[in-house]
C-alpha cells in the first residue's frame, strides 16, 4: 500500500499525547469497576474474554514505552498513512500475548497503575521525532501515539459494548482515530468522486470517477464517527449500517461495502 498520493495531515503532537493518557486514564476508570462477573463475559472478539480484552487495552500503550528504552532506529521506514494497512499480519501473535498477560496478571488494577506510570515517564523526556522500531516498521513517535488513538478507542468500544458499560471517549482521541481511519480510506481508494463526511471530525474525497468541483457532489456518504470506526475496523459490516441507518449512502460511487473494512 503506498501513500505517494496522500500526505497525511497533521497533529499537535502535545495533544495527541494528552489524549492518549487521558484515555487510558478513562478506561482504567472504567476497568477498575468492572465486576467479575463482568470481566468473565465474552468480548465479542474471538475467544477473548472481557478480562483478556481489558488486559489488551494495557499492550497498546507499553508498546511505545518499550520502544522508548531501546535504541532508536536508524532511519525511518514507516509513515502514519502506511500504518493501517500493516496490522491484521500479527494478529496471532498478538491473541497469544493477550492471553497471557491476562493471566500472568489477575489484578488488572496494578497491570494498568505500572503501563501508566511507565508511559507518562519515557514520554516525558522524548522528542517527538524519535523513531521507534515497532513491529510494523521505524516510526516517529508523534506518528506512533496517533496510532496509539485507533488501539484506545476502537478497544474502549469494544469494552463498552462486551461489558455493558460507557467509558468516555476523550474527544481529541476520538477525533484523531476517525481522522486517521478516514485517510486510510481515501488512501485506500484514491479519487475525488466520492465525499465521506464523518462529523464534526473529518470529511474525505475517495473512489476514482468524475471529480466533483462545485456544489452538492453526487456521491455523498456520512456517518458519525463510531459506526465509521466500527465500518473501518470491521466491527459492523456496511450492509448492515445501511439497513439500521446509521449510515447514509448516496450516489452510484457511494458503495464502500468492498472496499471495507480497512483493518483487520
Amino acid at each position: 500500500m503506498t501513500t505517494a498520493r496522500k500526505r497525511a495531515r497533521t497533529y499537535d503532537p502535545a495533544r495527541i499525547r494528552a489524549a492518549v493518557l487521558a484515555q487510558f486514564g478513562n478506561v482504567r476508570e472504567g476497568v477498575r469497576a468492572l465486576s467479575a462477573e463482568q470481566l468473565a463475559l465474552p468480548a465479542g472478539l474471538g475467544d477473548w474474554t472481557v478480562r483478556e480484552l481489558a488486559a489488551h487495552l494495557t499492550m497498546g500503550v507499553d508498546a511505545v514505552s518499550r520502544q522508548l528504552a531501546l535504541p532508536a532506529p536508524a532511519v525511518k521506514e514507516l509513515g502514519l498513512l502506511d500504518w493501517p494497512f500493516g496490522t491484521a499480519s500479527r494478529a496471532g501473535d498478538i491473541a497469544d500475548g493477550t492471553r497471557a498477560l491476562a493471566s500472568d496478571n489477575p489484578d488488572l488494577d496494578a497491570l494498568y497503575a505500572a503501563a501508566e506510570a511507565r508511559i507518562t515517564e519515557r514520554l516525558a523526556g522524548a522528542p517527538d521525532d524519535r523513531l521507534l522500531g515497532v513491529p510494523a516498521g521505524a516510526m516517529t513517535l508523534a506518528d506512533y501515539l496517533v496510532t496509539r488513538t485507533v488501539e484506545l478507542v476502537v478497544h474502549t468500544d469494544d469494552l463498552n459494548r462486551a461489558a455493558g458499560v460507557d467509558i468516555p471517549f476523550d474527544r481529541q482521541a476520538l477525533a484523531a482515530c476517525t481522522r486517521l481511519l478516514a485517510d486510510a480510506l481515501a488512501v485506500k481508494a484514491p479519487g475525488a468522486s466520492t465525499e465521506v463526511r464523518i462529523p464534526p471530525y473529518a470529511v474525505v474525497q475517495c473512489v476514482e470517477g468524475p471529480r466533483h468541483t462545485r456544489g452538492t457532489p453526487p456521491n455523498v456518504v456520512e456517518t458519525d464517527p463510531l459506526t465509521w470506526i466500527r465500518l473501518a475496523t470491521g466491527r459492523t459490516e456496511w450492509k448492515a449500517a445501511l439497513d439500521e441507518a446509521k449510515v447514509s449512502a448516496s450516489g452510484e460511487r457511494a458503495d464502500l461495502g468492498p472496499l471495507l473494512p480497512l483493518m483487520g
